[in-house]
């Protein structure tokens, strides 16, 4: 229990408003419960959120000590009073979520509250199976990330040792990620391999594909089956052999079939006929491949997890 006492700057403000202020991580529904449960008293007893302070007054909280901490990019899921997660399973040691297309999965310079991560650490706090106060050196992490605009399935572990595994399946490809999107025109041919170098240009934000080695390129292999045309559009299933910054948009574009929806790489005459605005990319399968040993996830070996829906393709495949 902490105490708060009123000073003559404070006299005259709600009880609520004045909570808010000095634990600005407190999300304000959870303060308005935490006022009808009587874990917020005014002068040892229970007040209504709109009473008004008087100098003198002392504020008895009943709350949790990390609400009083100060705001950092560390603690803002506290603010998550109920986080938005589509699991697809969990277990003791991670979470597999489906990350729907607008949210980032860490903070940026846009956002800093409602990003998967957060709302991940925040589901995790309120079932009391994770407390920033119980660990000195481990917070749930993501194993892997998915761009703003880009859904499907995203590895969240829970525990260091888990961690430290998917990092290292991940890096000798032993998990499988399977995308699906649509790309505007045919894929000539249906089937194939796209391989070459990306360089990234950190000021621009901006991806480019060359066929042959240049300074600062990096190795890109995609594999993509084309599953069927309708009219100008493509739905196009691909696999990636290297995991690089928008690579699956790159390389399509690169063969001529840019993905519908995308503002970079793509063709906006096309995407403004569609009204699209994202592109309809969707990480939407994953198969945990093992190859070695797996430790305390080898109960994982060969299982195969997908996201349920895929909004553009029942929208524009939904016979697929």
């Amino acid at each position: 229990m902490r105490e708060l006492t009123i000073g003559k700057n404070d006299a005259g403000q709600r009880l609520d408003r004045f909570v808010a202020k000095n634990l600005p991580l407190l999300p304000p529904a959870l303060l308005q419960k935490y006022i009808r449960l009587k874990r917020v008293k005014l002068n040892g007893k229970g007040a209504k959120q709109d009473t008004r302070l008087s100098t003198g007054d002392v504020i008895q909280l009943y709350i949790n000590d990390e609400f009083f901490d100060k705001p950092s990019e560390e603690n803002l899921f506290l603010t998550l009073f109920r986080p938005q997660l589509h699991i697809l399973y969990e277990d003791e040691n991670l979470l597999l979520v489906d990350k729907r297309p607008g949210q980032v999965v860490h903070a940026d310079e846009t956002e800093k509250v409602n990003t998967l991560i957060n709302h991940i650490q925040a589901y995790l706090y309120q079932k009391r199976e994770w407390n920033p106060r119980w660990e000195n050196a481990f917070a749930p992490a993501l194993c892997n990330r998915i761009d703003r605009n880009t859904g499907g399935i995203v590895i969240a572990a829970k525990n260091a040792e888990a961690l430290r595994i998917l990092n290292d399946k991940i890096k000798n490809h032993e998990l499988e990620k399977s995308y699906l999107c649509i790309t505007v025109g045919r894929p000539n041919p249906a089937e194939g391999r796209i391989e070459g170098f990306l360089r990234k240009d950190e000021a621009k934000k901006l991806v480019t594909f060359h066929r042959r080695p240049i300074p600062g390129g990096k190795t890109a292999v995609t594999l993509y089956k084309t599953l069927e045309t309708r009219g100008s559009l493509s739905l196009v299933e691909c696999r990636l052999l290297t995991g690089r910054t928008h690579q699956i948009r790159v390389s399509m574009a690169e063969i001529g079939c840019p993905l519908l929806g995308d503002g970079k790489y793509g063709r906006g005459d096309v995407n403004r006929r569609y009204h699209e605005t994202r592109q309809a990319l969707y990480s939407y399968k994953l198969r945990f491949a093992f190859t070695a040993p797996a430790g305390i996830l080898e109960y994982l070996r060969g299982r195969e997890f997908s996201a349920p829906e895929i909004p553009f393709c029942e929208k524009y495949f939904s016979s697929v």
